[in-house]
Order: C-alpha cells, then structure tokens, then sequence
C-alpha cells in the first residue's frame, strides 16, 4: 500500500499559500517565543498520514498516523468520494473523537489525537475491479496555533479476491450442474450462499424483532419471497412483516420485481403475552441471485436472540409503523435546560412552578419540624407578622444557600451537598436535633445566660429582627443537610452553568427553584405563628408534637448512615414512645370525652406499628416502610424479592472494562450513581429496583453502579467524566457502549414510570 501525494491545485499551491498566510499572521499577533516560522509550518501529508486497507470485498479501512501535537477534526469537512468506475460507496462509520472546546473556532468541537480509522463499507463493486482510489477529504489542526484548510488526499488500495465456491469455471450450486460459460462476463466463481446473503438478527423491543439481510456487492435479494416463522417459546407469534420498498429490476426469470442491494432491515413484530426476557428462533426463507448470471434456489436460515421482558401483553396496532419518524426522547433535565437558554424569561418561571412541586416531595418536608421548631419557640411573643418575617428569612436563606452552592457546583464540578453527608456531620446535627426536641417535651430550657440575654433583648428592641440571623443560620443548614439530594430542574440549571459559564441565568433560575419550595414553607409559618395559642397547655401538647417531629427527623437522617435494621428499631421506639404518651395503656375513665378516646385510639394504633417495627427488625428485615417482609420471608422460607445485583465501578476505567465486556456479549448497559447518604437512592433500591416487571427488563442490560458515598477524588472524577452532579443519576449505554445521553434520569422514579422509561431504552439499545 503506498499513499499517492494529492494532485489538487488547492491542496498544493492553495494550502501553501494557506500556510504562508498563517505564519505571518501568527508573526504579527503571537508573542515572539509562541510564534511560528513559515519553515516551520509542515506539509498537510506529512503530519496527516493517509493509508487505506481492505480486509474484504465489502469494506475498505482507511487510517491516519497523526504527528503529536496535530489533531484532525470531525465535521462536514470529512468526506470520501471513489475516483474508480464500478464501485459505489455505502455511509462511512466515524468512531467517536474526544469532545473539547477549541480556541481556533471557538466552540465545541470533536477532535481525533495520534490515529483515525474510518470503515468505508462498498455497496456495489463491479467484476474485475481489484484497486480501488479514494478521494479523501478531511481538515486538520496544530494544537492551539493553526488550521490546516481542507484538504483532498487520494489513497489506493488493493481489494482481495472474491473466495472460491464450488469448482472455479464449471461446476454446480446447490446440486445443479453450471454449463460453462455460465458465470457470464464476471469470470469469477459465485460465493457461496451464507456468504454472498448474510441474515442476522435482535430483539429489537418487547414486540419486535428486527431482521437484517446484507447482499454482497454484485448481489441481490427478492423482497416478494421472504416468510418468517417463529419457534423456541411460548405466547410468540407473528402479526406483521414489514419489507421495506425495494428496487425494481427487469429479472430474467421473474420479469420486473422490487429486489433490494447491500443491506436491508426487515421488523417483524410479534403478538405475544406478557413476561420476563425469551430466546425465540425466528427462522427466515428467502431466495437471491447475482447480479447479471445466476440465482441461487430458495434458502430457509434461522437465528437465535433473546427478546426483551413484556410487562404487558404485546399486540402492535396497524398504525405502529416501524420507519415512523419518532422525535428523540430527552431527558427532563436537558429538555428545561434548554429551555432555559431558549426562553429564560419563561425558564425562570417554570423553575418556580417546579420549586412549588418539589416542595411537596419528601426531600422537603423535613424541613418543615425545623420551621416549625423556630416559631414555636417565640412563645407568647408570637404574633401573625412576626411568624411571617421568620419564614421569610428561613427560605431566602435557604433559597440563597441553593443558589450560591448551585453556582459554585457548575462552576466547579463540584457537589458541596455531598460534602455536608458525612457521617460525623450528620451525628451532629442529629445531637442538636435530639436536644431542641427535648426541650420541646420540657426536659430543660435552652436559653443563653441571662446577662446576654439582657443585651440581645436591649438590642432587639432598638433592632426588629435580632434574632433573624439565627434563623438564616438554621435555613442556610437546612438546605445543606436536608434538602434534596439532585432533582431535575436544580440538575438543568448546573449544566447551564457548567456548559455555558452564564452563572447569572443558572443562579437566578436556582433562586427561582428555591423560592417556589419555600412558598408553603412561609405559607405555613404564618399560619401556625397565627393558629398557635400563646399560653397554656395546649402549648404543651404543640410543642411535644414538634419534638417529635424533631426526632422523626433524626431518624430519617441517620437512615443515610445506619443499617436498615438498626433504623427500623429506632422507628419503632419512636411509635412506641408516641404510642404510651397518647395514653394508649392507659385505662379511660367512664365519661371520657371523644377527644380523649380519640388520642388513645391512635396511641393504640402507633403502638400495635412500633411493635411491627421491632418485630421486623429482629427477624431480618430492614426496609421499615415494609416491617414484615422478614416475618414473611422467615414463614415462607423463602428470600424477600431484592433489586438486581448490580456491578460495583469505582473508577473511570472501570467503567470502560466493564463496557467492553457489555459490548462483546452484545448487551446494552445501566449505569446507577448511588450513595448511602442520597434517601431517593435508596428509595429506588427499596421501592423500584425489586418490583418483578422491573427487574424483568433490567435483565435485558449489564448492570452496573458506583458507590460515592465517600465521595473521594476517584468519586468526584467520575462523576464530572458524565457531568453528574450528585445521585440519584442513571446513565444507559447501548450495544456499543455510547452512552444514550437523552434517555438519562435524575432523581426517584416510581417502579411504573421506571419501566416503561426501561421499555424505551431497550427498544432504543
């Protein structure tokens, strides 16, 4: 193989005078040690070294050996066109370069370092033709100096011989004796038919399979005799073949028929029952010929593949259409943030109405015992306005706090949330949480000593709001520890920042985010600083409810760091305790009030819960939203239903070993970002992962998923390698593991949602 240099007037003269053009410019413009020399600019072909092989008669490879420092680009630039007679060119298979913002163009573009290889299949090649020239056409770059224009470059390369079938002149095909002669003009021997017709196929979703057929170069297919049948497993059966249009062609045989040239895809959909992932053997007949002498007899093959899991019965309609048009799934995340960028007037106010939802998620409402612990503890000092101005100041702080972490993470790449999981960290806001709710129950007063306390009121008389500051303090905490861990609307508004750098549209469309999760908050301060009594004991009883829901939100904090167990104990201690304080061993006396049975009723009903709490723990089980499925489990003597095992990934090449393995057995993959202190992370291992239709069609995929718990530097770089922010985040790579960035999630899903999103991966991968 030997490259011929080009013969151009514009890859020569014009790329000169390029070159010339670009050294006195850089002479002018650089500093005198970065500028270049115009000897020093090198030949486009000696720095972008062009070579070309073919493996086979159906494919040419063509390669660049580039010098360091020289980089080639992939853009409309990158084309190749024959320069022979006889042969026509199929569409050429770019790998995928490495993405990077270039300062010579000054926007993203994709870059190709040190070598490139391009798969340039042939769909048609005449007889005879044993060289093939290309014309090449590609651009290419010095890093951070110059660009090259585009340039042509012509390659030749010898194409192999076509393998022997049979006898070489005369002989017979499939048992039928060939006169001599037969072979026409093409003087070469016919392949034999697994090579000359290829079939192959995949599930290609839960109701659907897809055939493919290549004809070699020089061959054809007739699309009048395909049947397909289908055998290997129950509740499987055809209901529709959809064969694309072909070409028509004047046969000698059959006279004029559509017949289709290289490679042809052909759904075939299925009825069948609903259930977990199959292997069914779709076997296909179909008849072929080469072009201009024979044709081969009718030819049955078949195929084992594996068809994805049904969570319902499967029945396509006539109007399902496989060569429908179907716009791109997109992610909720980057669908707001492109809205955001688009139209940011009217982004600003759908985050807001994304704020108000969020504000009634679970991430949320612990917030709310906080709230409600600052504005009971005023007292009798309460009023209306004042509840209203301490609500106000606890969500702009928490609102501020998400907005100036929000900017700092996109800026940075950074999750300071995660920062804040730490184990001790969390202990201790559990400690204070602990302490503020037994001053609640009126074990002691938290008070500072009364000499400050004289000063702060002397100066809160001369100031309204003295004791602001410390509720900002206590919401700037509050949207650290117990907000939400990543939801959409906050994860499109970082990847606004961290793509385009515009810190003032991300960070007020947080501010938004946050002002929307804080309007019930306010609403309801306000409202409990005005129902609120300010004296006596009904004061009591409020303030116990509020410890309680203090401790409630201990719990549920050190849920990120203890065992399931352990906190399905703590939860049932909690109910219990609830349970004999509502009275619920003590005796009613005759003539008790509807109140009184009332609270016992329910202290009976906390008590008989707390008691399931403890059971479950002690006979193994952990998830205390279920507290018998360990009881269950023991009686039944069999394992409680657990999310798919996943494989664990601590580092990016990790990440690409496992891929690899995915890619050759020809799976997809589902990537799960996880930490112990992310509570929708382990929702989603609780709730979603172990539900049957789901764990169905995750065996469809290689499951994979990284613990960031500790969040170190292997952690935080591969969570910046996919631009995730925090977990909960799913990632899904097909077949040949790129990841399909539109079809990621972020944050809780429900296992219904979750499957049909699963549905639409597969179908997609």
């Amino acid at each position: 193989m030997r490259m011929k240099p080009p013969h151009s007037l514009f890859a020569t003269f014009g790329t000169r005078i390029f070159m010339a053009l670009v050294a006195v410019s850089a002479l002018l413009q650089a500093p005198p040690a970065a500028a270049i020399e115009f000897d020093e600019v090198r030949d486009y072909d000696e720095v972008f070294v062009i070579s070309a092989a073919a493996p086979a008669r159906d494919r040419i490879e063509v390669s660049w050996s580039i010098e360091d420092g020289y980089y080639l680009y992939n853009n409309r630039f990158l084309q190749f066109s024959s320069a022979s007679e006889g042969v026509v060119l199929g569409e050429p298979q770019v790998p995928r370069g490495k993405v990077s913002y270039d300062e010579l163009l000054g926007e993203e573009v994709e870059k190709y370092h040190r070598s490139l290889t391009v798969t340039l299949p042939l769909q048609s090649l005449a007889a005879g033709v044993e060289t093939v020239r290309l014309r090449v056409r590609s651009q290419g770059c010095l890093e951070d100096e110059l660009c090259y224009p585009p340039t042509e470059q012509l390659v030749t390369v010898e194409i192999p011989a076509a393998p022997l079938f049979g006898q070489p002149a005369q002989g017979s095909i499939m048992g039928a004796d060939l006169p001599s002669g037969v072979f026409g003009s093409q003087g070469d021997a016919p392949l034999a038919p697994e090579q000359a017709f290829v079939y192959e196929a995949i599930g290609y979703d839960a109701g659907t399979a897809l055939a493919r057929f290549t004809a070699q170069p020089g061959y054809y297919l007739y699309a009048e005799k395909f049947e397909f049948t289908v055998s290997g497993a129950d509740g499987f059966a055809i209901s529709e073949v959809e064969l694309p249009e072909g070409v028509i062609k004047d046969d000698p045989e059959f006279g004029p028929v559509p017949v289709y040239y290289g490679q042809v895809e052909v759904p075939v959909r299925f009825n069948r029952l609903a259930g977990p992932a199959a292997e069914i053997k779709l076997e296909a007949a179909f008849q072929g010929c080469r072009d201009g002498d024979i044709c081969y007899p009718p030819m049955r093959r078949s195929v084992s593949l594996e068809m994805p899991a049904a969570a319902a019965a499967v029945a396509p309609t006539a109007s399902a259409t496989f060569n429908e048009t179907v716009p791109a799934p997109v992610s909720e995340q980057d669908r707001l943030a492109g809205l955001l960028t688009s139209n940011p007037l009217g982004a600003i106010v759908a985050f807001f109405v994304a704020g108000l939802l969020l504000a009634f998620t679970p991430c949320v409402f612990p917030m709310v015992p906080i709230l409600s612990g600052i504005i009971i503890g005023q007292g009798q000092s309460l009023t209306t306005l004042r509840a209203f101005w301490l609500s106000l100041v606890y969500v702009l702080a928490m609102s501020l706090t998400y907005t100036v972490a929000g900017v700092l993470a996109g800026l940075f790449g950074q999750n300071l949330q995660a920062v804040f999981q730490n184990p001790w960290i969390i202990s201790g806001f559990v400690l204070i949480f602990i302490l503020l709710a037994m001053s609640m129950f009126g074990f002691y007063e938290l008070q500072l000593p009364g000499r400050l306390q004289t000063r702060l009121a002397e100066a809160s008389n001369r100031q309204q709001g003295g004791a602001l500051w410390g509720v900002a303090v206590m919401g700037f905490l509050s949207a650290l520890i117990v907000g939400p861990c990543v939801a959409p609307p906050l994860m499109a508004a970082l990847i606004v920042i961290g793509s385009s750098g515009d810190a003032v549209l991300g960070g007020t469309a947080l501010f938004a985010l946050s002002l929307g999760m804080g309007v019930p908050l306010v609403l309801f301060g306000v409202s409990a600083g005005k129902l609120l009594p300010r004296a006596g004991a009904w004061m009591d009883a409020v303030k116990a409810v509020f410890g309680v829901g203090l401790l409630a939100l201990s719990v549920w904090m050190l849920e990120r760091i203890l065992p399931g167990a352990l906190v399905m104990l703590l939860w049932g201690a909690l109910a219990i305790a609830c349970g004999i304080y509502l009275g619920a061993l003590e005796r009613i006396e005759a003539g008790a009030s509807g109140w009184r049975r009332l609270w016992k009723a329910l202290g009976v009903l906390l008590l008989v819960l707390g008691i399931l709490e403890v059971v479950g723990a002690a006979s193994g089980g952990d998830d205390w939203l279920r507290p018998l499925n360990g009881l269950r489990s023991v009686a039944s003597g069999s394992p409680t239903a657990a999310h798919p095992e996943f494989e664990r990934i601590k580092s990016l090449a990790d990440l690409d070993e496992s891929l690899g393995e995915a890619r050759a057995a020809g799976r997809g993959a589902m990537f799960d970002f996880y930490a112990d202190w992310c509570v929708e992370c382990k929702r989603m291992e609780r709730n979603t992962f172990p539900e049957p239709g789901v764990r169905a069609l995750l065996a469809g995929m290689k499951l994979l998923q990284a613990d960031v718990t500790a969040n170190d530097d292997t952690d935080q770089e591969l969570m910046q390698a996919f631009g995730v922010i925090g977990p909960p985040a799913i990632l899904f790579f097909d077949r040949n593991g790129r990841e399909m960035k539109d079809f990621r999630l972020v944050g809780y899903f429900e296992p219904a949602e979750f499957s049909t999103h699963l549905q639409q991966v597969l179908a997609a991968q």
